[in-house]
């Protein structure tokens, strides 16, 4: 056997290993205790129990799941109407302030987001900066807090998720074929024509892939809307802390991870469809 295939063989099984204790099995250790029943002394009881999947028909997860949709739903169309003229405008940049605007949309990954969630207060709070520079502006006669309502936890999520929207679509931008526009330019199309029918479907791969992007880690989301919201607006990510770490329930706790799980994997499920579809539509066009 060859140095390149032993070292192939080498990174394959250590990468496998890895998944297999830190991805794989402390999943199948939820999913099981999903299906265990709830005990006041051990926390779960060796005895299998639907229990856990029957507190997830409670009114009340139903209601956190619908909320947990439409904050995560909102910032994800939040974070594309802010980051597709961005991207786009960064994309067909040519001048050399381009590497250096994409390192500033990179640089909040070298930061922890919880930090970052702590500046906010700053910005959001009454004779914080947006406040002041509202009344500056004289939009408004007194000082507002924003903070401990919906539109903060929008702004948090939506300024902790934007990073995740750019660049898939700066990305979908960066590969747009010019002479496809020069060509829908000379057979007459506008400007906006032009956009609706060429540019916007060739970038729809990075705007399905940005909206998957945003909107999975929104869903599960559970410090932002406890940091700016005030914890009035639970979702299902503070559903599962609950659970797991005040009311005790494993079982519930691990039940509502397998439900956020799946509806997860169905969403990506969708995206690769969808990816697909469009890939054979881009190149029957092509051709």
């Amino acid at each position: 056997m060859n140095n390149s295939k032993l070292f192939k063989r080498i990174s394959i099984g250590g990468a496998a290993f890895w998944l297999a204790i830190f991805a794989l099995a402390p999943n199948l250790l939820v999913l099981a205790a999903s299906f265990l029943t709830r005990d006041e002394a051990s926390l779960i009881a060796p005895v299998l129990s639907l229990d856990g999947y029957g507190a997830i028909f409670d009114p009340v997860f139903l209601g956190v799941l619908g909320k947990s949709i439409y904050l995560a739903a909102g910032s994800t169309l939040l974070c594309l109407l802010a980051a597709y003229p961005f991207a786009y405008t960064l994309a067909r940049m040519k001048t050399r302030f381009r590497p250096l605007l994409l390192m500033l949309v990179m640089i909040p990954f070298w930061t922890n987001s919880l930090i970052r969630t702590y500046a906010l207060v700053f910005i959001l709070k009454s004779k914080g900066l947006l406040s002041t520079a509202l009344l500056w502006l004289g939009l408004i006669d007194k000082p507002v807090s924003f903070m401990y309502t919906e539109t903060a936890v929008f702004i948090g999520m939506t300024y902790t998720l934007l990073p995740f929207m750019i660049l898939p679509i700066f990305s979908s931008v960066e590969k747009l074929d010019n002479r496809l526009l020069e060509a829908a330019g000379d057979l007459g199309a506008s400007k906006y024509k032009t956009f609706r029918h060429v540019t916007l479907p060739l970038t729809m791969p990075g705007i399905i892939a940005g909206c998957m992007m945003v909107f999975l880690p929104a869903l599960g989301m559970f410090y932002i809307p406890d940091l700016l919201g005030g914890g009035k607006n639970l979702l299902v990510g503070n559903f599962i802390k609950n659970q797991f770490l005040v009311s005790r329930n494993w079982p519930a706790g691990a039940a509502a991870s397998v439900v956020l799980t799946m509806l997860m994997l169905l969403l990506m499920w969708g995206y690769h469809l969808s990816a697909k579809r469009l890939g054979k539509k881009t190149e029957g066009t092509a051709l």
